[in-house]
């Protein structure tokens, strides 16, 4: 028998009593010798050791055990609680007949004949006393106590009291009203009645009062106790023997078993009869069967009300169902069962339980043999699809994952496997439609001399072929011969000769095929001693194929969608900076290893020697967030032509972004903007200071001309699109010439080994030192920061400030007057010629009148004018009070007015207006070089005629 079997006729001969309580003398075997004690040799059961059946340190309690001391428990609380309940009541009853007995001796005494005459008489005490002790004693009181209304005692049952002056609650007595009162008294703790004496007319002239002690009373109760005690003891013993009684029998019945113990034996035999791999039958002494298992009935095909049925209904051979009806023992016995073949064995449970019967186990050896060895193959198997889904697919790259896919199958499925991929599968592209040439992508198990096409060939197939049929058509096919296919060697007769007598003798084609698609093919080859594939193999490399083909198909789409992404983003990025000269900058941008993101960063000129910076993080990777980094940039490029403010520039990015965000909700056009981060930074070269603004960004960090490194921390502001309604706002700082602004996203400082923190100190640590060139600084900001393999996009731009020479900037202060155009007008031609733009004096003179005469007519105080020479360029701005916006228009023949500003667009190459908190600033750039002056002629003759037109505000 199995180890099973075994298993359960120890389960079923465990002997009664092994886990009882101490005392319990075990089971023997009917000779009077305990199991545990047989002679080696001797015949029958031995109790066999085990881990579980060494006794604890402290006995186990039995069922029955626990049983009758919770019966007891229980009974004992019952009888306690019926005791203390029955003596409360008696005591409550002695003392309620106290308070009536003391109350009605008062009353009694109180309302006696002659008691007035007596308490009129000379000697009151001298004709009570005598009456008050005959009713005392008569009444069974401890004393009858008659007082005056004054206190004075006249009766007592002890002398010495009468006469005493005695305070008690007998104001009510006084008032007429007898009373009932528990109180320490002259006899001690007694229970108290007193009652009114009153003469004819109803007027109180003494107190009458019976007191009993509550000792008395208590003596009283005590004499009962025994009686209540005897009752409890008496139930206690009956309960107790019907607890007994009870607890024998359940003893008898689980055999002094313990709980846990009889839920291990229910749970074990659970498992026996269902868990095992063997069929079990209990069959009783007269041949009906008692107990089948779940895999006896399926060995045996038994019925579905087999049990309780003889064995020699059920259906069985002749010959199993008479080994099963008789009482003979048999071991390892082969019994045909319809097709099966089972070894039979059989043992009677007579030693090991009341019942008389036996126990049949049965286990198939049909499939023993050809299951071990196909298990054998079934494991290889899967160990190898195992090993393909761990190896093929780990990488996004099609040539890579080819590769994993053919060293995966060699040498243990295949001695040859090569790997063809359509071309366009190879870039990334859709699979074209058949008749497309196959690339070879990936060959293993051959050396370089080998007769196979090499990697990277391009090659056609011949219609009719086991290549053809698996492109055009889908098909596996598989050829055990390749010597006797006429197939396969039309496709290249001298390639096929030549790998003949390479020893290759057997190939099996396998189409990839992802979502309906043919993606190349997979040819498994055999050569040698190998066996030839059969149409099992075919199924299983069907299988490895098909879980290649969807790791090939990932890698291209991937491909295919990064490309995209990079080309999109590389249209999206800025190509160049733009010439400006208040910033020198550089600038990185690396593509995470996953994929493209959405940093972005740009560098836009401003007017009046300005420059924003910008930099923003998009969250996650793809298209997507390549498109919306894109629609960002343009967006900010928008709203910086309007000259904003930082914070006014980010609110306006927000409610873009939120209005984007229900648009692409609306059409279900790809997840959400919410997300973004961006940071805007405006450096002014003139005061070298820059404000800053934050929507959710990182703060910019700042290294200045000494070493030190700080970061810009903004007032913090929720990423773009979460629509809180929050304003944002800007922080300032002035900035000394040479300082670097360093701007970055954060797969710059944080990865998935370093926190933010850490990062941070790392970009300051990198920063400190002597002053570096923004190109020396990007280089070593990226050598200190980024790691080996990096999961996330990084944006760096550096920008070393410069200062306009104080010299190069000109400013005037203009009373609201008329009269004062002309002096501006003359110190500003002054200003130029010492600047050498005499050139464009005339120029300048004209847009200078037309925008201060424009400031005084229609703005406010103060009109302030600047003139800001840069090297290319000559800003002209004139500054006042008022937020109206000026605008050009084209006049009419017959308007007098509306021609000013379009003279100022005439001789500027930009013009333009700003806001301040304090008014506006209307700007116009010229520049330097002579190519862009307008012509003199027209000048002279044309322009001037409209000098005092005037512009339209």
């Amino acid at each position: 028998m199995s180890g099973h079997s075994g298993r359960f006729r120890r389960w079923l001969r465990r002997a009664p009593g092994r886990s009882a309580a101490p005392g319990v003398a075990p089971a023997g075997n009917g000779t009077g010798d305990p199991q545990d004690e047989r002679p080696a040799g001797t015949e029958g059961p031995q109790h066999i050791q085990g881990p579980h059946h060494i006794q604890p340190p402290f006995p186990t309690r039995s069922v029955a055990r626990e049983v009758f001391l919770l019966q007891l428990v229980l009974v004992v609380l019952l009888v306690a609680a019926a005791v203390v309940a029955i003596f409360v009541q008696a005591r409550r009853d002695t003392m309620t007949d106290a308070r009536h007995r003391t109350l009605a001796a008062a009353e009694s005494f109180a309302h006696s004949w002659g008691l007035q005459e007596a308490l009129n008489s000379d000697d009151p005490t001298a004709k009570l006393q005598p009456l008050a002790e005959a009713a005392r004693k008569a009444s069974g009181v401890d004393a009858l106590i008659v007082y005056k209304l004054d206190g004075i005692t006249l009766t007592h049952s002890d002398p010495r009291q009468i006469g005493k002056h005695v305070i008690g609650p007998y104001a009510e007595a006084a008032r007429g009203k007898p009373f009932t009162r528990t109180f320490e008294g002259a006899l001690g703790l007694s229970v108290v009645s007193a009652a009114p004496v009153k003469d004819s007319s109803g007027r109180v002239v003494a107190i009458v009062a019976a007191p009993v002690t509550v000792e008395k009373v208590q003596k009283s109760v005590n004499q009962q106790l025994p009686i209540f005690l005897g009752t409890a003891v008496g139930a206690l013993a009956l309960a107790g023997g019907g607890a007994g009684l009870v607890s024998r029998r359940l003893r008898r019945q689980t055999h002094g078993l313990g709980p846990a113990e009889m839920t291990r034996m229910y749970e074990h035999h659970d498992a026996v009869l269902h868990a095992v791999r063997e069929g079990v039958l209990i069959v009783g002494r007269d041949g009906r069967l008692l107990l089948a298992n779940d895999e006896a009935r399926r060995l045996l095909n038994l019925p579905t009300d087999a049990e309780g049925r003889p064995v020699g209904d059920l259906g069985l051979d002749h010959r199993t169902a008479e080994l099963l009806a008789s009482d003979r023992i048999a071991t390892d016995e082969v019994h045909l069962a319809q097709d099966r073949l089972l070894a039979v064995n059989k043992r009677s449970t007579t030693p090991y339980g009341s019942r008389q019967g036996s126990v049949v186990t049965l286990r198939d050896t049909t499939e023993l043999r050809w299951l071990s060895g196909r298990a054998e193959v079934a494991r290889e198997r899967l160990r190898l699809l195992y090993d393909a889904g761990v190896r093929i697919g780990s990488t996004l790259n099609v040539e890579r994952t080819a590769e994993a896919l053919a060293q995966v199958a060699v040498p243990r499925f295949a001695d040859i496997v090569t790997v063809e991929l359509l071309d366009p599968v190879l870039k990334g592209e859709e699979p074209a439609v058949a008749g497309s040439e196959l690339r070879r992508t990936a060959i293993a198990g051959l050396a370089p001399d080998h007769p196979l096409y090499p990697v990277g060939e391009l090659r056609g197939f011949v219609p009719g072929t086991p290549v053809a049929a698996g492109v055009d058509q889908g098909r596996s096919m598989v050829e055990p011969d390749l010597a006797a296919s006429s197939g396969w060697r039309s496709q290249d007769p001298e390639r096929a000769r030549r790998i003949l007598d390479h020893g290759v003798h057997s190939l099996a084609v396998v189409p990839l095929r992802a979502r309906g698609v043919v993606l190349g093919l997979v040819d498994f080859w055999r050569s040698g001693s190998s066996p030839p594939f059969d149409d099992e193999d075919l199924s299983f490399a069907e299988e490895l194929a098909g879980r290649a083909a969807v790791g090939i198909d990932n890698a291209r789409r991937y491909t295919r969608e990064r490309t995209m992404a990079m080309t999109l983003q590389r249209s999206l990025m800025p190509r160049g900076l733009p010439d400006q000269d208040a910033l020198e900058v550089a600038h990185r941008y690396l593509p995470a290893q996953a994929g493209v993101g959405g940093d972005w960063f740009d560098v836009i000129p401003l007017p009046g020697a300005r420059v924003a910076l910008v930099i923003g993080d998009v969250v996650g990777h793809g298209l997507h967030a390549a498109a919306t980094m894109g629609r960002l940039r343009i967006a900010v490029h928008n709203f910086s032509a309007l000259d904003l403010s930082p914070d006014e520039l980010l609110g306006h990015l927000d409610e873009l972004v939120t209005h984007i965000d229900v648009q692409d909700e609306d059409t279900d056009d790809g997840p959400a903007i919410t997300g973004a981060t961006c940071l805007y930074v405006i450096y002014d070269s003139v005061s070298g200071r820059i404000t800053a603004a934050t929507a959710g960004h990182l703060p910019p960090a700042v290294a200045h001309p000494d070493g030190r490194v700080e970061f810009l921390h903004s007032p913090v502001s929720p990423p773009l699109g979460l629509g809180t309604g929050l304003p944002f706002e800007t922080a300032e700082l002035s900035l000394p010439e040479g300082s670097r602004l360093v701007l970055y996203t954060d797969g710059l400082v944080e990865n998935r080994n370093r926190d933010l923190d850490a990062g941070m100190e790392a970009l300051r640590a990198a920063l400190t030192g002597p002053d570096r060139t923004p190109e020396d600084t990007c280089a070593t900001v990226l050598q200190s920061l980024l790691p080996a393999r990096s999961t996330d996009d990084v944006a760096l731009l550096v920008a070393r400030t410069r200062r306009l020479d104080p010299a190069h900037v000109a400013e005037w202060d203009v009373p609201r007057d008329p009269a004062a155009v002309s002096p501006v007008r003359n110190d500003c031609a002054r200003q130029l010629a010492d600047w050498g733009l005499e050139r464009i004096a005339y120029g300048t003179e004209l847009i200078l009148s037309e925008l201060i005469t424009n400031a005084i007519r229609y703005g406010a105080e103060p009109i302030h004018v600047r003139l800001l020479h840069t090297p290319g360029t000559l800003i002209s701005e004139v500054s006042d009070g008022s937020s109206t916006s000026p605008h050009i228009r084209q006049a009419k023949d017959t308007d007098e007015e509306g021609r000013g500003l379009f003279l100022v667009a005439q001789f500027a190459e930009h013009w333009g207006t700003r806001y301040s908190p304090r008014g506006k600033t209307i700007w116009a750039a010229q520049a330097v070089g002579p190519d862009s002056l307008p012509d003199e002629e027209e000048s002279q003759e044309e322009l001037l005629g409209r000098w005092d037109d005037g512009g339209e505000w």
